[in-house]
């Protein structure tokens, strides 16, 4: 009788130990994660602290996985304040504008650049409309994996075309991925500059952008200038300089005089058809006073039907100008510079060249 309490009360001492085991267990696992998404937190917030440094001017939007970096991995940012800037915003709505041009038979209408391009469904499309060419990648991608090798197709293909012309690669797959404004911006610069695209890109466009890396488990902060454009000459090839690029750079209060000079030289032919030239970098710009003046100066009659009289859609005036760069080649003077979409640009440095090449040719014509 004396034995049945004493397993009764082993029994309690042993449920109570079970259930404290069970409940420091619990307490334990608990600690544990919150330990962990402590180290999370802080190392969030670290990033946070370093990107808004004093060598910041303004707070850098940044998101929390932008901190979590792999060792060595780095991470860039473009500060708010470059995005406000109004040559930035141009570049992006000129880039936007174009692809949706390319892409008008699509109907594929691209909104936001990161958004819209990340899993390379647009990137494939515009390629394929640009180089003539079909891509071998399926065409619905909903993975992070097949989106991935949608882009890694289409960046080796475009690389393959960049990389003889100099260009250098300052994208990638895992950057366009992520979203990564500063690659998607050097990619579609490139392009556009290398298929020779139609648009007129804002000159000299940079942004000031914080470089996150980590090191030894310690994040690091840099910051950098990245430039996207520079001059329309050195984007398209034509590093040579000329007469025109010293007046401009050097002289502008001469060019004043230049342009006087070239506008009493047209008009002296084009008077003839009571016509009259006041402003050099708008009343060329439609190629038909090019084609006039040309049929004018080697005394022919140019057929209506060769190019646009009144053209109205940017391909026409284009048009216009191609064809009178052919007359003028037909009359012995060599390819302009300048390339037809620089002019219907309203480009004044290339409309003056191409002016001053028939003013030396042509400056004793009666």
């Amino acid at each position: 009788m004396a034995t049945t309490p004493l397993r009764s009360q082993n029994s309690q001492a042993a449920g109570r130990m079970k259930k404290d085991e069970s409940f420091l267990g619990k307490l334990g696992g608990t600690l544990v994660r919150k330990k962990k998404a402590k180290e999370v937190s802080d190392l969030q917030e670290e990033g946070k602290n370093a990107i808004n440094a004093p060598l910041s001017p303004t707070p850098t939007d940044i998101h929390p996985e932008d901190t979590m970096l792999e060792e060595n991995e780095e991470r860039t940012m473009i500060e708010p304040y470059s995005k406000e800037e109004a040559k930035f915003k141009e570049l992006v709505k000129v880039l936007i504008d174009w692809i949706n041009d390319v892409l008008v038979e699509e109907r594929i209408i691209v909104k936001t650049l990161e958004e819209d391009l990340y899993d390379g469904q647009v990137l494939q499309k515009l390629l394929e409309k640009l180089a003539n060419r079909k891509l071998n990648v399926a065409e619905v991608t909903q993975s992070e994996i097949g989106q991935k090798q949608k882009l890694q197709t289409v960046l080796e293909t475009v690389n393959d075309l960049l990389r003889p012309q100099g260009w250098a690669i300052k994208w990638s797959v895992d950057s366009i991925h992520a979203k990564n404004m500063v690659a998607i911006l050097h990619l579609l610069v490139a392009l556009a500059v290398h298929f020779r695209a139609p648009i007129r890109l804002p000159e000299h466009v940079s942004v000031q952008v914080v470089v996150v890396r980590k090191r030894e488990g310690i994040l690091q902060t840099s910051h950098v200038t990245e430039e996207f454009t520079s001059t329309t000459e050195m984007m398209m090839g034509r590093f040579e300089r000329d007469a025109f690029d010293t007046l401009f750079d050097h002289a502008p209060d001469k060019l004043s005089v230049v342009k006087k000079s070239l506008i009493t030289f047209v008009n002296k032919h084009l008077n003839k058809l009571n016509l009259e030239v006041t402003e050099l970098e708008t009343q060329f710009a439609d190629g038909v006073y090019l084609v006039l003046l040309m049929g004018l100066l080697e005394d022919y009659f140019v057929p209506l039907y060769n190019f646009y009289l009144t053209p109205e859609s940017f391909e026409q005036k284009a048009h216009n100008v191609a064809f009178s760069f052919e007359l003028m080649q037909d009359g012995g003077l060599k390819k302009p510079k300048a390339r037809p979409e620089d002019i219907v640009n309203l480009d004044l440095k290339s409309t003056l060249r191409v002016l001053y090449n028939l003013f030396t040719k042509y400056k004793h014509v009666e």
